[in-house]
């Protein structure tokens, strides 16, 4: 199986990594940074990671990318798939996101890594 490559970012820190697929987070799912409660939480948080993985759409998502990373992984010159995936600051979507993904791909054979660009950062005041 290919090596996968997951990077989670936040849109509001900087431009996208470079990837061959890049998911955007931010207007399609709820944002947990809009409940006072998990704002200043990240995905290590169990309160951030429940509501994101309880977000309708999230798992059909975590699939069908996992979908497209097997169709990059079996072209004829496959090497690392890179997948970046964000939101608005990388805190609390798009590092849950990336931990599915992860689970998912590795549970399928893929040697995945796993980096948070973002969710270390300060808080973005919005």
């Amino acid at each position: 199986m290919a090596a996968v490559e997951i990077v989670s970012f936040g849109y509001l820190h900087d431009a996208p990594p470079a990837a061959h697929l890049i998911i955007d987070l931010r207007h399609h799912f709820r944002d947990p940074h809009m409940s006072p409660e998990l704002r200043y939480m990240t995905a290590d948080d169990e309160p951030v990671r429940t509501a994101v993985e309880n977000t309708p759409g999230i798992t059909d998502l975590v699939a069908a990318t996992a979908t497209a990373v097997a169709a990059f992984a079996s072209g004829p010159s496959a090497g690392t798939v890179t997948v970046a995936d964000g939101c608005a600051g990388g805190r609390h979507r798009a590092p849950t996101f990336a931990r599915l993904l992860a689970e998912r791909l590795a549970a399928a054979g893929h040697s995945v890594t796993v980096s948070h660009r973002d969710m270390a950062k300060d808080v973005v005041q919005r």
